[in-house]
């Protein structure tokens, strides 16, 4: 007689004992704990406003989510979705965060980032900061500024270029002109109508142009014939013509307006992307490719401030970084210490203006302070003598006299340079080494308010105090991107826009501070 066999194989040999509490299976010295503390001195509840629900489910708890994501970006600099779905459900210190909630999906942290986060996570990131420096005494006074050209979610070959707009709008002008002449002559003439030219033609003139036209000839688009074996009446072809141009014209209106006056081009896929040259050219043919310029100011080798901004030069992005600084903590920085990116005059009479010492380099600081065959060259203009009129005076003996002043372009604090001419090169001995490219006179442009600012900021930072503050900004701010860059691998975008590009980046900025901060507890009860 045959037995059944009844008996269950979904067993192993080897069963996992877990401790109550799970805290026991974490090292002591785990980040999770650091972070635990920060976030337990945070109130979150403020920035997830209950919304009532009948139907559906159960909604998963926004602070534990938020937690989780933070501590991704802490662990790693940058998680997918999908990963830290993945460490939720087998990683032991996602479990923790969770407290017993199911480990959600890659579309609820999705969701939550999208839907929440977008306009609170600078807030969130402002009181992380505010723990953090008041418990390590973080110097705000002396900020490292620094900035890094990151590659954009955006397609490559998709730029618009302003100045390409510009010019070809200029010959659809032309081309309009020259079919108006066209209706009068051939058409409108008959009719007793006659439209008039311009030098520009806005859209809606060319709109109402149309119009006139149409009843002027009573022409009825459904009339209208197309393709093989159907030829256009005269009238029908100027109309669908000056039609086309009417497109083209709404199209170039377009680009220019998202543009902007501050912009030279942008992406198609992303608007607010600019194309700049990045260091990273994976392509080998120095192209340009589409990009943001990210901003930090460090201290104390924590991030207090991140912007992002489509500008290609750092200089224009100086201003709004210092405005936010000043929007967060109350006061501006005393000591802003800057490369030679940042260095110029409108960026140093608003240090002026608003209490801030003068140690950001300019462009020559490093051939002037290195240099000495070119700080010495007697045929600069800044090195030329003067006489008792106070008359600059060549290396040769002859009088440079004072000719005109020249307003200097897109200058914020009415900056004019002051243009002088020898009185004659003629003969000169000293031409080939004075001016060997000059067919007339030299002339110079000279700024007497810039050229003692530069020696201003020779001097500050060539002391002992700015050999300092160069060190360090060396150290924290291109460290901080060291770490970014290269220690966590981010390299590039992720979201597209110039406000998902804040968030990204801000989340990103929230888990360095964080590291850091764990790290240096770390160091320091080692020093103990």
């Amino acid at each position: 007689m045959q037995i059944n066999k009844n008996t269950n194989d979904n067993y192993t040999v080897r069963q996992l004992k877990l401790p109550l509490e799970i805290e026991k299976l974490i090292n002591i010295s785990d980040p999770v704990y650091t972070f635990c503390e920060v976030m337990d001195h945070i109130d979150l509840s403020k920035y997830f406003v209950e919304k009532g629900y009948r139907t559906g489910r159960p909604r998963c708890d926004e602070q534990k989510l938020l937690k989780v994501i933070l501590f991704a970006f802490m662990e790693h600099g940058i998680s997918s979705l999908r990963e830290i779905e993945k460490l939720c459900r087998n990683d032991i210190r996602y479990l923790y965060l969770l407290d017993e909630m199911k480990a959600p999906s890659f579309a609820t942290f999705g969701n939550l980032i999208r839907n929440e986060l977008t306009d609170s996570i600078e807030q969130i990131f402002i009181d992380l900061n505010s723990y953090i420096f008041e418990k390590e005494h973080v110097d705000l006074e002396h900020t490292y500024i620094d900035g890094t050209k990151m590659e954009a979610n955006a397609n490559r070959y998709t730029w618009v270029w302003k100045k390409s707009c510009t010019k070809n709008r200029g010959k659809v002008y032309e081309k309009i002109s020259t079919l108006i002449d066209a209706m009068n002559q051939e058409v409108l003439g008959y009719f007793g109508v006659k439209l008039d030219k311009r030098d520009e033609y806005a859209v809606e003139y060319v709109s109402e142009l149309l119009e006139m036209y149409k009843n002027a000839t009573n022409l009825v688009e459904s009339t209208f014939v197309s393709g093989c074996g159907h030829r256009k009446s005269l009238p029908q072809k100027q109309y669908q013509e000056l039609e086309g141009y009417l497109e083209r014209l709404k199209t170039y209106a377009h680009h220019i307006e998202v543009c902007g006056d501050e912009r030279n081009s942008y992406s198609k896929t992303d608007h607010d992307a600019t194309f700049m040259r990045i260091k990273r050219d994976y392509m080998g043919n120095d192209q340009l490719l589409p990009a943001y310029n990210l901003q930090t100011a460090v201290c104390d080798e924590y991030i207090a401030v991140v912007d992002v901004k489509p500008y290609a030069s750092d200089m224009e992005c100086f201003v709004p970084l210092m405005e936010k600084f000043n929007e967060i903590y109350g006061h501006y920085p005393k000591y802003p210490v800057a490369d030679a990116g940042y260095g110029s005059y409108n960026n140093y009479l608003y240090c002026e203006e608003h209490g801030m010492e003068k140690y950001m380099k300019f462009t020559m600081f490093k051939k002037e302070t290195s240099d000495k065959k070119y700080h010495e060259n007697p045929y600069r203009a800044v090195n030329f003598k003067r006489d008792e009129n106070g008359n600059l005076i060549c290396p040769n003996g002859k009088t440079f006299h004072f000719k005109s002043k020249q307003h200097v372009y897109k200058n914020k604090y009415s900056r004019t340079e002051e243009i002088y001419e020898c009185k004659s090169c003629e003969g000169c001995q000293f031409k080939n080494d004075c001016c060997p490219k000059a067919s007339k006179n030299r002339t110079i442009r000279m700024n007497q308010e810039l050229t003692s600012i530069h020696q201003e900021v020779m001097t500050n930072l060539e002391s002992i105090h700015g050999a300092l503050l160069r060190m360090n900004r060396s150290i924290q701010a291109e460290g901080t991107f060291g770490i970014l860059k290269w220690n966590k691998s981010y390299k590039r975008l992720f979201r597209r826009g110039e406000k998902n590009a804040i968030l990204e980046l801000t989340l990103i900025s929230c888990g360095f501070n964080l590291y850091k901060y764990h790290n240096k507890k770390q160091r320091n009860k080692l020093a103990a």
